[in-house]
């Protein structure tokens, strides 16, 4: 490799399993890997934060996997070395790649996964997690028809912006629902045709005030009451697609308790009485679609057809998250439901605190 590159580097490994992020984890600095044969040495520049990061390191998952085990699974970065079978070409280029142990200042990554891209701008985090789970889950399992309603639940969040686009693009009345008036804001400007502020309003009530025969299509990650809710306001024919179910992630259980325990022994009859349905979208399941769905909504963005909110926490703190050390942080933010889009950390260089 180039002597110019470090013989160290820093990363976030989970240690302990728990859904407290930031006590699951430690950052070690170990020797910088050699690229195997059909991989490449990928310095992260930005890496993205999920919802979904504290079952990762709850072990929610996968249950067998047991600490240690590196955390985080998307970035973008440029390639600084290559192994065995891989051009020499390719060193210096931008890429972006979904692969675990992203909260990393390097990562080697197989060749065959990387995705490469235009430049090193943040905006291409979104389109990874993001931006495929919302493409993917509507297009496996919403089935969109022009003029259908569809509710987008944390809107906007970094799946919700994407979700609320691409139903926008494909004709239908979209519904999101959030929970301040500056995300009720952002949700407008992307073209939401109804953004509903939940901290000031009844999402229940507006919707069988606003949708009397109830909405065609669900993209819920909330869970708990807000599923239930979307259950009860599926029209005839509804699709309730799970993607999440954020409202237990930090929970001891992993899921959110309700005050309605009748609530799941009924659902089959309500499926039957409208011949809705739900189903599960979990993005890992679908990899071999993403190279093509990462580039569609890679075209869209470029095409200035699709906005691709990111959140580098700067209103939190001068500078915004920088450095592995900030990742945490970034989690906490992400669960504070303070941000708007998609969160992401600058691992190119260190901030202070201030």
């Amino acid at each position: 490799m180039s002597a110019s590159l470090p013989s160290s580097m820093r990363k976030l490994v989970v240690k302990t399993l728990t859904s407290n992020f930031r006590k699951a984890v430690e950052i070690q600095t170990v020797p910088l890997p050699n690229p195997a044969s059909g991989h490449v040495l990928v310095k992260n520049h930005f890496v993205g934060i999920n919802a979904s990061d504290v079952n990762f390191s709850a072990g929610k998952y996968d249950p067998s996997k047991q600490p240690p085990f590196d955390a985080g699974f998307e970035a973008i970065g440029e390639v600084v070395a290559v192994g065995d079978g891989v051009s020499q070409s390719f060193i210096g280029k931008s890429v972006a790649h979904l692969s675990n142990g992203a909260f990393s200042e390097f990562q080697a990554v197989a060749g065959k996964s990387i995705l490469e891209i235009p430049s090193m701008q943040p905006q291409y985090i979104p389109c990874l997690v993001s931006g495929m789970t919302a493409k993917l889950a509507l297009q496996e399992s919403g089935n969109l028809k022009p003029n259908e309603k569809v509710l987008v639940t944390a809107a906007s969040g970094g799946t919700g912006q994407f979700a609320v686009q691409l139903a926008k693009l494909a004709g239908c009345h979209v519904i999101g629902t959030c929970s301040s008036d500056k995300k009720v804001n952002f949700l407008k400007s992307i073209g939401c045709d109804h953004a509903i502020n939940i901290s000031t309003e009844n999402l229940g009530q507006v919707l069988k005030e606003h949708y009397p025969h109830g909405v065609d299509v669900v993209y819920e990650s909330v869970g708990g009451e807000t599923y239930e809710t979307c259950v009860n306001r599926l029209a005839v024919k509804g699709r309730l697609i799970v993607i999440g179910y954020i409202s237990g992630y930090q929970q001891p259980m992993g899921v959110a308790t309700t005050t309605s325990a009748r609530g799941a022994a009924a659902l089959p009859v309500k499926m039957l009485m409208k011949s809705s349905s739900v189903t599960g979208f979990f993005l890992f399941h679908y990899a071999n679609q993403w190279k093509s769905a990462f580039q569609e909504l890679s075209d869209l963005y470029v095409a200035g057809k699709l906005t691709c909110m990111v959140d580098d926490g700067s209103s939190e703190r001068k500078g915004g998250f920088r450095g592995i050390d900030d990742v945490t942080d970034a989690v906490d933010y992400l669960y504070s439901r303070k941000s708007v889009g998609k969160i992401v950390v600058n691992l190119a260089s260190s901030g202070s605190k201030l």
